[in-house]
């Protein structure tokens, strides 16, 4: 259960990332309340898995998803570079998650 917490809490932090760009400084209202609601709600959800997996293994898998999340939406949705070398960070960053899943104690 703590995994797909912490997999859902991932998820939200690529929201609201994504989120800060379309709020334009929080100085768009639904954007904003959206990306807040999102930052609340993924620092719960991270905070109750980190209650069960290690704290190093559950904000590095958080952080990993959001930045790899936040990248490939970023290239998708605003137009931003896709190049070779950011794909293959974006496959290290991944290969990471997945590595620290693998090899989860618990």
């Amino acid at each position: 259960m703590a995994w797909a917490l912490l997999v859902a809490a991932g998820i939200l932090e690529i929201g609201w990332a994504i989120g800060l760009k379309y709020s334009e400084g929080f100085t768009r209202l639904w954007p904003s309340i959206w990306t807040i609601a999102a930052i609340v709600l993924s620092l719960y959800l991270l905070s109750i898995a980190a209650r069960t997996l290690p704290i190093g293994t559950a904000y590095a898998v958080w952080v990993g998803i959001g930045a790899a999340g936040a990248m490939v939406l970023g290239m998708a949705l605003l137009g931003e570079p896709r190049t070779v070398a950011r794909i293959a960070c974006i496959g290290l960053i991944v290969a990471g998650v997945v590595g620290l899943k693998l090899f989860d104690p618990a």
